[in-house]
């Protein structure tokens, strides 16, 4: 049986994508071992997982980078800080309002991420996802690739913070470099990765007019 169709076109996100955007994730994290330790309650894990992606995909869409496919399986969120960034999109009043419970253990994980964060100028892989009806085809990758093509250009590194080591291997195949995993208080490892800045190349001078 043939899997459905996959068209690799790669598009900037659009407010009225928030949503597919906030269900994909929420579906790709459902599982995943930091969510696990962070939201114990599987009820209560697909109501605080909604809101808390609802509003960062909101807030990256417009403030930040945000690719999609085409048909919306697969998404990469980045994240440009510069020394004149803005502060963080998630902050005390959403962690009281939106995470609950869940506030305290949320608190650790920022701290946990913010550790490994540089201060000096970077580009942020913030989450890459694709639906589990078409892993394997490479789109991970092609995201990936739209994105080093930008960051390029700027001649600044890449910093992510990733949550298991499927993810970590991912990364370090497309020229990441995993340094030391991160713990959390009695939960699971995180795992930090950089792509070293490139050498900016020179542009090409155009031809003098005749």
């Amino acid at each position: 049986m043939n899997g459905p169709a996959l068209d690799t076109t790669i598009r900037a996100a659009k407010p009225h994508d928030v949503a597919a955007i906030t269900v994909l994730l929420a579906g790709a994290l459902d599982r995943d071992p930091v969510i696990e330790w962070l939201l114990p309650d599987p009820a209560e894990r697909v109501i605080v997982l909604h809101r808390l992606l609802a509003v960062d995909i909101d807030h990256a869409v417009e403030t930040g980078d945000v690719d999609v496919a085409l048909n919306l399986s697969a998404v990469a969120v980045w994240r440009r800080h510069d020394l004149n960034g803005g502060s963080r999109p998630i902050g005390r009043h959403h962690l009281t309002t939106f995470a609950g419970s869940a506030a305290p253990r949320l608190a650790a994980l920022n701290s946990a991420i913010d550790s490994y964060r540089s201060p000096a100028p970077h580009h942020w892989l913030s989450w890459l996802a694709v639906h589990p009806s078409f892993r394997g085809r490479g789109l991970g990758s092609e995201l990936l690739r739209r994105h080093h093509q930008i960051v390029d250009d700027t001649g600044w590194p890449v910093y992510t913070v990733v949550t298991t080591e499927a993810a970590r291997d991912l990364l370090r195949r497309q020229g990441y470099h995993a340094a030391l995993p991160l713990s959390l208080p009695s939960g699971p490892k995180l795992w930090p990765l950089v792509r070293n800045a490139r050498p900016v190349r020179p542009r090409t001078a155009s031809p003098p007019h005749s």
